[in-house]
């Protein structure tokens, strides 16, 4: 083992806590709703370890029940759940797409043995109406890791944001979504030089171009497959 990866394998998850809300926190991460969660202490963090390894898939999937079951007995906006690989280190922007499809993958088949998917989306990952499921509840997910050629998703540790996606229907009820996503964008511009150009809105595409922040052609697949 090299002294790089014993540092990595050594890193505290309270330093690793308190790194994240730092990067939340900073003037530059273009997010609000993130900063809202963060304020408001509704951000949950697990700090799990090597990303390629489902040693902590099993944990991983009870901490997003806890969260679920916390978010359900809310009645406030911006909630998110986070889990991060500090064992990981860095990694190119394929690898991690990979990887974080192999996670996701192994929860929703860990998940589907228990519960069914989120019937108020999708879960075919082609369709428009697709979003993640977990415990009966849709996520829009976010994927961070230092070497995203977005500079808004760059963290020093990869990690998995988990965003439920009703929170983001209700800003939508209350007319509130729009003036949050253009100021997300607006931020996100002035950080990158340029608009998100996998991004899109919940209906115009599938959502699964959005996750990792790799920037795919039109003939990459998503690997995902819901297995109920």
């Amino acid at each position: 083992m090299t002294p790089a990866h014993q540092s990595q394998n050594t890193v505290q998850p309270e330093h690793v806590r308190n790194a994240f809300h730092a990067f939340i926190d900073s003037k530059e991460f273009p997010c609000v709703a993130a900063k809202a969660a963060l304020a408001k202490s509704h951000m949950k963090i697990f700090v799990a370890e090597h990303m390629a390894c489902p040693k902590d898939d099993r944990d991983i999937l009870e901490f997003i029940y806890q969260f679920v079951d916390d978010y359900r007995n809310s009645d406030k906006n911006f909630h998110t759940a986070c889990v991060i690989f500090p064992s990981t280190g860095s990694i190119p922007e394929e690898e991690f797409d990979l990887l974080l499809w192999k996670r996701l993958q192994a929860l929703s088949d860990l998940d589907a043995k228990q519960f069914s998917y989120d019937q108020r989306v999708e879960s075919d990952p082609s369709s428009s109406k697709f979003s993640f499921s977990l415990k009966e509840e849709a996520f829009f997910i976010i994927g961070l890791y230092p070497d995203s050629s977005r500079k808004s998703r760059q963290f020093k540790y990869p990690t998995i944001v988990f965003n439920p996606h009703e929170q983001f229907e209700e800003l939508r009820n209350l007319k509130r979504y729009d003036k949050m996503k253009n100021i997300v964008r607006k931020k996100d511009v002035e950080l990158c030089g340029s608009i998100n150009p996998m991004l899109r809105d919940f209906g115009d595409d599938s959502e699964v171009y959005q996750y990792s922040g790799r920037e795919y052609d039109r003939s990459w697949e998503c690997p995902y497959k819901y297995n109920n």
